[in-house]
């Protein structure tokens, strides 16, 4: 079976979907092209199967009357019927190019790991690149054996993944904290004053689960994803919010549990490249390739110092990011 005929095969089976409006059609079909084009070498069959669910998953949890709601924390939906953090990882997995890929820093992560099973809090500040970035940390940690650990892993989430159709099941596989980005608060002035006190009930619990300890949290400084020079296609990351680094040290003092901070960087751009320029609504033409993806865990940021202190650890911790993305991209790619 070709591409061609397994996409027609499965438009024709989603027009019979309820709840899926005509007008989506059409990027759902690029979508599908997609997919399967990336995953092709395992076989169109089983490539067919997985973004029907995904399809299905969508229109059941992403629209209408039963479309699924995030309170502000969210805990992976793995019991039941119904494991949804591995049907993300299994349904990315044929992207990643597993003999190109790479992790790096690999004693950073083992020494964040063996602080987080002593009780210590861990939050990683990472560039962001695609929306597959949580699966991609989960494979990545898999192949380097911390499944487990990576299965555990509380996300800071922006309000697409927890509203765009598409996007809603995967974030349902997720630990998440959900929490409207200082890009995208100001889109719907009439919203502004909602979307903060959300991120308010958001900080506060936060600040309940980093009490706890033993809490490993993955943050984008950035806000959003890295997005491409459209002249030199390079991908530079994007520069990190000093005030966002600022409220994640605050809380750490404030939960009176140590807190460790790593830089993060990510290389998973090609796998799920996003639109050239931020786009506020949901429902962005999804593009997916195959190819390598990478992590590097950098040496660890000290949270020392007061207020005065503030910028130097943010300059830090992004100098830190770059430096290893540069030389995740070189392993890679040999850039």
């Amino acid at each position: 079976m070709t591409v061609e005929e397994g996409t027609k095969l499965v438009v024709q089976g989603i027009k019979d979907v309820e709840g899926i409006p005509e007008e989506m059609l059409p990027g759902l079909e690029h979508f599908i092209t997609e997919y399967l084009t990336a995953t092709s070498s395992t076989g169109i069959p089983s490539a067919i199967q997985r973004i029907t669910t995904c399809l299905k998953l969508g229109a059941t949890h992403g629209l209408g009357p039963s479309k699924y709601t995030f309170e502000t924390s969210h805990t992976a939906l793995r019991s039941g019927p119904f494991d949804y953090y591995a049907f993300g990882n299994d349904f990315f997995r044929p992207c990643v190019d597993p003999t190109s890929s790479f992790v790096g820093g690999v004693d950073n992560l083992k020494q964040a790991m063996s602080q987080i099973e002593a009780g210590d809090n861990v939050v990683f500040l990472a560039n962001h690149q695609s929306e597959a970035d949580p699966q991609v940390v989960s494979l990545m940690l898999e192949s380097v054996g911390y499944a487990e650990e990576a299965s555990k892993i509380t996300f800071l989430a922006g309000h697409k993944v927890t509203t765009d159709p598409l996007a809603i099941p995967f974030s349902m596989g997720r630990n998440l904290l959900c929490i409207h980005s200082k890009k995208h608060i100001d889109s719907d002035p009439t919203q502004k004053d909602f979307k903060q006190k959300q991120n308010l009930k958001t900080m506060g619990s936060m600040l309940e689960m980093l009490k706890v300890g033993s809490r490993c949290l993955w943050v984008a400084p950035s806000g959003g994803r890295d997005r491409r020079n459209v002249e030199t296609g390079d991908v530079p990351i994007a520069g990190f919010d000093s005030k966002t680094i600022d409220m994640f040290r605050l809380m750490a003092r404030k939960s009176k549990k140590e807190c460790h901070f790593y830089p993060f960087s990510m290389v998973s751009y090609d796998v799920c490249p996003p639109p050239d320029s931020v786009e506020a609504g949901v429902g962005e033409l999804r593009n997916v390739r195959y190819g390598p993806v990478g992590v590097w865990v950098g040496e660890e940021t000290k949270n020392e110092g007061g207020l005065e202190a503030r910028h130097k650890f943010c300059e830090n911790a992004e100098e830190e990011c770059e430096k290893n993305y540069r030389l995740l991209r070189k392993e890679i790619y040999g850039e």
